[in-house]
């Protein structure tokens, strides 16, 4: 199912906004590049309109993108906490803006604020999966990024875009698109960075504080996880892991992961692959790309998780023996279907 924002779309969120005095800005939990541009860009774009604007991410914002961020966003579980939210200690807002995700386990700890509170939801995002949390949302499962449906709502309002939001969203439109590797990269992702070029963005500058910019330790994560690759199925499906003892042995964060399981497709035979993480409560995150017709979402979807048809993930029991072989038997029945049956 393909879903478009339109102009009634656009009108229904421009007049949530309008009304709006004080502002929740919210997204899923790891927040990724397109996330994190969305909430940078958001808070500069309603600060300028007069609101009171508060971000507040489920889990922390990597090092690399703090850059986005001239106040830190609060994390929740560090600078607050699920219960000061719920009983507006945190703040009493009018408007709560999800960003990038529709469903509820990409919230964690927000979960019961977003379902019990009163005050309107709009939703911005680019997934085919969802909850459908909003009172009003604009949803673009044809966009590359949750970015693009942003720049769309900002030129449709003749919102401002200054230098400093042209950044963060070419910031989530090039991390969604693997820096424009991945086949989302379309003519409208390439047509909208040339417009964010336009108004300042120095590209080479974004790539080097993005891709330029590891810690050692995460350096050293990805290398514990390259040694424990595996290929299946005739090299076509790649299986990598990390376990809490991984983390402690290279100093790494859960954060240090992002990106790391597109590694190994600069392997040629390698059509999917996955990356088991063990968590502090011993569940596993499974993050899963593909790079042919298999969709992986389907497979995500299958417990509980979502995401695109090319890359997705969810959450599974351990131990990670269990988890691997859970996934390992779902891609074995797309991967060796006949191809007249794909």
């Amino acid at each position: 199912m393909v879903l478009m924002v339109n102009n009634e779309s656009f009108e229904k969120a421009i007049k949530l906004i309008a009304k709006s005095a004080s502002v929740l800005i919210t997204t899923h939990t790891r927040p990724d590049g397109d996330a994190c541009g969305c909430l940078a860009a958001l808070r500069d774009v309603l600060a300028w309109l007069g609101k009171k604007v508060k971000l507040l991410a489920p889990s922390p914002v990597p090092q690399w993108y703090e850059f986005l961020f001239p106040e830190k966003a609060h994390v929740l579980g560090e600078d607050v906490s699920p219960q000061e939210v719920t009983e507006g200690k945190f703040g009493h807002f009018d408007l709560i803006i999800v960003v990038d995700t529709d469903s509820f386990s990409q919230l964690v700890d927000l979960e019961q604020y977003i379902k019990q509170t009163d005050k309107p939801i709009l939703v911005i995002d680019h997934h085919v999966t969802g909850d459908k949390l909003g009172d009003v949302a604009l949803l673009d499962s044809d966009a590359a990024a949750t970015g693009l449906i942003l720049l769309d709502l900002f030129k449709y309002a003749n919102w401002p875009i200054t230098t400093r939001i042209a950044e963060a969203i070419f910031v989530a439109i090039g991390s969604d698109t693997g820096w424009f590797q991945f086949s989302n990269t379309d003519s409208r992702v390439y047509r909208s960075c040339a417009e964010l070029i336009d108004g300042g963005v120095k590209p080479a500058e974004i790539y080097d504080k993005l891709y330029q910019n590891s810690s050692y330790p995460r350096f050293k994560l990805m290398i514990i996880m390259l040694n424990t690759l595996q290929l299946h199925f005739d090299g076509r499906y790649a299986t990598q892991y990390l376990s809490q003892r991984d983390f402690q042995q290279a100093g790494a964060t859960y954060q240090d992961t992002e990106n790391l399981i597109n590694e190994c497709h600069r392997i040629g035979t390698v059509k999917v692959s996955a990356l088991f993480v063990e968590l502090a409560d011993r569940r596993i995150r499974c993050s899963l790309r593909s790079r042919c017709d298999i969709d992986v979402s389907q497979i995500a979807a299958r417990f509980g998780g979502g995401g695109h048809k090319m890359a997705a993930g969810t959450y599974l029991q351990g131990p990670l023996a269990d988890a691997m072989r859970l996934i390992y038997e779902q891609v074995a029945q797309q991967i060796q279907r006949p191809q007249s049956a794909k």
